[in-house]
């Protein structure tokens, strides 16, 4: 098993170009002649010793290179024009531009096809492409528009469609979850006739439904029915932002619903003798009870504070956002190991481990990541709960959220060139954003590796401990066929949209086309393979063989989620910005601001810790604007000089540097590794921010 991740800040795309360098003398003068400068290194026992270090660099700088003067002087003298004079004044020459030589820029590394005329993407296309790409997002709103009909015609009022047999299903507790998932993405495409549809189907029935059924699932009802209620509220003009709903009932429809929905789930808080609610709930009598075993799934109870949070905001009532945030509250008083936390949770006894964002991804970099034979694809393991276990090379297609995760992370949503730009970006994000781009890689050829162009539910990567020979995708011609290895159980494909999503919020990221064409690859590979002539689209059986197999089924998050996703991966960035918007895990979108997270309510800003991490985005931005997030990054204090800003110490650069560029020179080396970029905006502002790739380790 790998013992680290297979990445250091020398694999990271970085670019610094707004930067202007400083000359080497400018940077010496600069440090010795600034007055200031002056005081505070010799009021300091640090500042005497560094100078006794320059003084004595100096001494041995004479001793060390009087041989090579006098070999100069003599090849002057004797031998000028002669190979051997002109070897030596040479090699000094070379030892001396290697000293002096500037900091290489590390600038993206693209392949030449992905480069723009510049090497970088400018995320602007040309008109071509642009019509290319509303031709292409005009196909996904056909494919929803034919998955809706077959749902219409044959399952109106069902959970979900079973398109080949042509007959509706309930296994999401009958409360017509198709209906109320496909609302908000009927909406953002501008499809008033299916609004209208869904809409009244919601206002005639959908109360009726909830106030007879019996048990469903807290998870699943929260983010498909009550974000979906909670996100046709804000698309048809609740919040009075915007409206893309002419038709369909009045906002105040769907807040009604949701707030008597939401008050029956909150049973599932108040009934458990813990903070951690139980997982099921029975609607009609406002009772709950745990899973069958007892169990909780730690996802699923911490994923739950967007809309409670949300509803409590646009209703005016607390108690759904104080219920759900319990959870993570008592969760950030638990210990926790490397970050990483068991997959269940007992309500009763809440044995379960605190993690924040950052320290669980060390510990996946950590335990959890690494890289196949023989193309070395990069994708997260898994490793059984307890110390004597032993790593799984399994990805599930779940696990694809996580690139479109770490890259919202690490950008807050906006473009990665405004970021470095606006000097956004920590060592960590930039290395998150790394990890990222190389798992949508990996998942996306998870589908490229199949006969059907379709990822399988799950996949097995080919390592130094594991492999088996004859479980391929069946994709001969696939670079990566012998990195990933399919077993026979895990070859159905569910229609799932985790890959998609991060692809959409990579490109919006990255404006990299290169994920839109990956994007449209899988589209065609689902028109080609799942479409059902007589309406909607079925999961299938084996998409490693030709044809595949139909499992009969159309699951709700098609509709909610992958047609939405890829809608919006083709479509104008303007669209469902980033910045302004969040995802549910259902793909329900909720406005950003104060709304969702509450930001008016905790003025001081508390530990990002104690909020969900669909709140990070907005809160880590706040923190940021009142300089209250101490990242890895180089300031310029008010004279001008770099310092290296730790959580807890700040080292000032010019103090030592003088001293032990002169050492080094006295022992004939240079700087190889560390790249020191000591740069300044040419509107140069004292609150500015520099930051440089350090590569190697700095201990103070």
């Amino acid at each position: 098993m790998s013992k680290s991740l297979p990445y250091s800040v020398k694999d990271l795309h970085y670019d610094n170009a707004k930067f202007r360098h400083r000359s080497f003398f400018k940077v010496i003068t600069q440090t010795l002649f600034s007055s200031e400068m002056r005081r505070e290194c010799v009021s300091c026992s640090t500042g005497k010793f560094l100078g006794l270090l320059m003084i004595f660099g100096l001494a041995c700088l004479m001793l060390t290179h009087a041989n090579s003067t006098h070999s100069v002087s003599d090849g002057l003298a004797e031998g000028i024009g002669t190979n051997e004079g002109q070897k030596v004044i040479t090699d000094v020459g070379l030892r001396l531009k290697k000293l002096l030589r500037r900091a290489p820029r590390l600038p993206p590394r693209l392949p030449q096809n992905e480069k723009g005329s510049s090497g970088m993407f400018t995320g602007k296309t040309n008109k071509p492409d642009e019509e290319k790409w509303k031709a292409r997002q005009k196909e996904v709103r056909e494919a929803f528009i034919h998955a809706w009909s077959g749902y219409k015609k044959f399952a109106m009022g069902y959970d979900e469609l079973m398109p080949v047999s042509q007959r509706g299903v309930n296994g999401l507790g009958g409360l017509g979850a198709t209906v109320i998932d496909a609302l908000d993405t009927a909406m953002i495409m501008g499809l008033e006739d299916v609004v209208s549809e869904a809409g009244s189907w919601v206002e005639l029935h959908l109360l009726n439904k909830i106030s007879q059924k019996g048990q469903v699932n807290l998870f699943e009802t929260t983010i498909r029915v009550l974000g979906g209620l909670l996100s046709a509220y804000h698309l048809s003009g609740g919040d009075h932002d915007m409206n893309l709903a002419n038709k369909g009932p009045k906002p105040t429809v769907y807040l009604d619903i949701a707030k008597n929905l939401a008050d029956r789930l909150l049973s599932a808080f108040t009934s458990s003798p813990t903070a951690i609610p139980f997982s099921d709930v029975v609607l009609s009598d406002y009772s709950a009870l745990p899973f069958l075993n007892d169990k909780s799934s730690t996802s699923e109870v911490s994923t739950l504070q967007l809309e409670f949070n949300y509803l409590s905001e646009i209703s005016g009532d607390p108690k759904y956002k104080t219920e759900g945030m319990k959870v993570l509250a008592h969760f950030k008083t638990l210990p926790k190991v490397e970050g990483l936390v068991p997959i269940y949770i007992n309500p009763d006894t809440v044995l379960v481990w605190n993690a924040d964002h950052s320290e669980a991804m060390r510990g996946v970099r950590h335990l959890l990541v690494q890289k196949t034979i023989p193309n070395e694809l990069v994708f997260v393991g898994e490793l059984p709960w307890g110390s004597n276990g032993t790593f799984s090379p399994k990805m599930d297609h779940l696990v694809c959220f996580l690139p479109g995760t770490l890259a919202l992370g690490a950008t807050k949503g906006i473009t990665k060139e405004k970021a470095i730009k606006d000097n956004l970006l920590t060592f960590e994000d930039l290395e998150n954003l790394k990890l990222a781009q190389d798992l949508a890689k990996t998942c996306f050829e998870m589908y490229s590796v199949t006969s059907t162009g379709l990822a399988p539910e799950i996949a097995y990567f080919h390592t130094k401990e594991y492999f088996e020979s004859g479980l391929d995708g069946g994709n001969n011609s696939s670079e990566y066929v012998n990195d990933i290895v399919i077993k026979r159980a895990d070859h159905h494909n569910l229609l799932r949209p985790e890959t998609v999503e991060s692809l959409f919020v990579l490109y919006r990221i990255t404006q990299d086309p290169k994920y839109r064409e990956w994007g449209w690859q899988i589209f065609e590979s689902f028109e080609k393979h799942t479409k059902v002539d007589s309406g909607g689209y079925t999961s299938l059986d084996d998409v490693t063989t030709l044809p595949p197999p139909r499992r009969d089924k159309m699951e709700s998050f098609f509709l909610a989620e992958t047609l939405k996703y890829l809608y919006l991966l083709f479509g104008d960035s303007s669209v469902m910005p980033l910045d302004k918007f969040v995802f549910n895990t259902e793909a329900h979108p909720f406005p950003l601001g104060g709304s969702p997270c509450l930001l008016a309510q905790a003025p001081s800003l508390p530990s990002l810790q104690t909020f969900p991490l669909q709140c990070h985005v907005v809160m880590e931005r706040e923190m940021v604007k009142q300089k209250q997030v101490s990242s890895h990054s180089v300031q310029l204090n008010q004279v001008g000089m770099s310092t290296f800003q730790l959580p807890s110490v700040r080292i000032h650069l010019c103090s030592f540097f003088p001293a032990v560029l002169l050492m080094l020179v006295a022992t004939t080396s240079v700087l190889p590794t560390f790249g020191l970029r000591t740069g300044i905006d040419e509107n140069f502002s004292p609150s500015s921010v520099v930051e440089f790739p350090f590569v190697g380790n700095l201990s103070v």
